[in-house]
């Protein structure tokens, strides 16, 4: 049986207004990194919800970018280090990224063991537009997801948004043009992971795009969203909201602040890379 929808925010029983809905400690979701943390800190696209991981969408629901037959490699220059073996890289990497950014998260990230592997798969889930909680699990909030009922209705309660702020301020540390660079000296060894995936056909050049891509048609919600009951948790009433891939409705309960931080950073990073403007979405 399917894993529920990571959209389905689980309730407790006795759940009244404003209390916590709380997970089992098993499905600790989260994501972020910044599309890079880019190439090793995890795609920063995302975040953590403390909900249920999510079965994958359907083809159809998956983002691509513009103009991809035209995508041009992607990276800066890099950097003059040699790289060691996939699987015994994670000294190095660990060493590059820690000198690419000192924040908290992606210093929570770092333990991971096959950082350039589970880097790899962060990013295809994105652009997949499934959520890569099992892979950012070290990221996860410490504070429960919370709810506020108001005229009958259900919403998200936005004291909740606090939790991402690191997650957020993680991202807008990345300068884009060392975060560009580090990718291009990982990119041998990322395009190797990236095989093993089952990428033989198609450059992970690509897949980063896609992830970016939809992570910059997120939208921007301003007010707290209202939710509806779905199953044992909960669902975004509005069916614009509800329709977006799972990696998009997590980048979404980020909170707008967060969001905005880390769409803009994620733009910058996606230029610094070498994506045509053309490419991107509207800001």
């Amino acid at each position: 049986m399917d894993d529920l929808p990571d959209y389905d925010l689980q309730r407790t029983p006795d759940e009244a207004t404003a209390a916590p809905a709380r997970l089992p400690a098993s499905s600790a979701g989260v994501w972020v990194a910044a599309t890079l943390l880019i190439a090793a800190a995890g795609v920063a696209m995302y975040v953590a919800f403390g909900w249920r991981p999510a079965q994958a969408p359907p083809a159809a629901a998956t983002p691509a970018p513009r103009a991809a037959e035209t995508l041009p490699p992607l990276g800066g220059t890099a950097e003059a280090v040699t790289i060691p073996p996939l699987d015994a890289s994670d000294t190095v990497v660990r060493s590059l990224v820690q000198a690419l950014s000192d924040s908290p998260a992606i210093v929570a990230w770092l333990p991971t063991k096959g950082l350039i592997r589970n880097f790899t798969l962060v990013v295809a889930n994105i652009a997949d537009g499934a959520t890569p909680a099992k892979q950012l699990k070290n990221l996860q909030p410490s504070s429960a997801f919370r709810v506020v009922e108001r005229d009958g209705n259900t919403y998200v309660d936005p004291r909740g948004y606090e939790r991402y702020g690191v997650i957020a301020d993680a991202v807008a540390s990345i300068d884009p043009a060392a975060a560009a660079k580090l990718y291009a000296t990982l990119k041998p060894r990322i395009e190797e992971a990236h095989r093993d995936l089952g990428g033989q056909n198609a450059s992970f050049d690509r897949t980063l795009a896609r992830a970016i891509v939809a992570l910059l048609e997120t939208p921007i919600v301003d007010t707290p969203p209202r939710l509806k009951p779905k199953g044992i948790g909960y669902a975004y009433a509005e069916d614009r909201l509800e329709e977006l891939t799972a990696a998009q409705r997590q980048l979404l309960r980020m909170g707008p602040r967060n969001v905005r931080v880390i769409k803009a950073r994620l733009r910058e990073i996606a230029l610094a890379l070498g994506i045509p403007p053309a490419q991107l979405p509207a800001r």
